[in-house]
């Protein structure tokens, strides 16, 4: 709920003084042919992600459809408008359950995706860095190093908050000491421990692929995609339609940083950055915001659509399978 909140707040900060109606009236006549290419890309880098994360898997032992692992990872993404970061655990939960995989090797697994996305991001980060190097100064310096650093001070003056920070630290020490202290008293290894060895078999995984160079491929393929549908939407509005590729390359990593944020989908953050980011491109605000709720509205009705759908259809899978 808190962070619900204050993904509402950024919701709020990012259209004050805007007048919503017209947004919406702009979205609404975003020509539909650039509309569904864009998300068409989208829906292909769900294929794509789907595929890479089986060759992970595959090192840990276990084949599963590619299928199932897409209902499991769109299932994820659903789960993430529910709480942050909770998709990750869901979609592992999800695919352990309906293929008998080991939760710890699977959670592995999706651990070295996200160790990979954020090094994608970072390149893109880098070739911005090259062909807008102002422009992408100006932004992060506005929008994320000077609040970062204003937020960091406030908490460091706050001695409940250090107050909390350490109590924290002291009950996962204590939790950590008790469990090994228990298991060792009944001669057995610790949970822990074998929590930790399926982790470390997961991780393992990106050493023993059996086919690095298609994952190396999709992992490319994945972000290009990305950037592709961000591209092609710049001309469903006019205007946006005016601007280039280094446009596109520029709003993937504002609307990247966007969805990093810990709020759901990334509502607020992304409206607030890529919104931000095309002013620097001559955009009004009301212009910026209308680009990025379309986009944001496309992607998040894509993982609400197949993020149900993928829920039914492995519902319904299951039962027949008991029947």
């Amino acid at each position: 709920m808190l962070l619900l909140s204050v993904a509402f707040v950024l919701l709020l900060f990012a259209f004050r003084g805007i007048n919503v109606s017209k947004v919406f009236h702009e979205m609404l006549q975003a020509n539909i042919f650039w509309v569904l290419l864009s998300a068409l890309f989208s829906f292909i880098a769900l294929f794509s992600r789907a595929y890479r994360w089986n060759l992970l898997i595959e090192p840990t032992g276990y084949s599963p459809p590619l299928k199932k692992t897409l209902f499991a990872l769109m299932i994820g993404y659903f789960a993430n408008l529910a709480f942050p970061r909770l998709g990750e655990v869901t979609r592992c939960g999800t695919l352990s359950k309906d293929q008998s995989i080991p939760f710890t090797s699977l959670l592995g697994t999706v651990i070295i995706e996200r160790v990979v996305d954020v090094i994608s991001l970072f390149i893109c980060i880098l070739l911005v860095s090259i062909l807008e190097f102002k422009r992408l100064g100006d932004f992060l310096t506005e929008n994320i190093m000077h609040p970062i650093a204003l937020k960091w001070k406030q908490l460091m003056n706050s001695p409940i908050v250090i107050l909390v920070v350490l109590i924290f630290i002291a009950f996962i020490l204590f939790t950590i000491f008790y469990f090994i202290k228990r298991s060792n008293q009944q001669n057995k290894e610790p949970k822990l421990i074998h929590w930790v060895k399926g982790l470390l078999k997961g991780l393992r995984a990106v050493a023993n692929l059996k086919r690095p160079w298609l994952f190396i491929f999709h992992s490319i393929f994945i972000w290009v995609l990305y950037f592709l549908s961000t591209y092609v939407c710049l001309f469903a509005l006019p205007t946006t339609s005016h601007l280039g590729l280094s446009t596109a390359l520029f709003l993937l990593v504002a609307g990247g940083l966007g969805m990093s944020a810990p709020v759901q989908g990334g509502i607020g953050a992304y409206h607030l950055l890529v919104s931000q980011g095309l002013m620097l491109y001559g955009l009004s605000q009301q212009d910026g915001l209308t680009f990025a709720t379309l986009v944001h509205t496309l992607s998040l009705a894509t993982v609400v659509l197949f993020g149900v759908a993928s829920l039914l259809l492995l519902y319904s899978a299951n039962k027949k399978n008991k029947a």
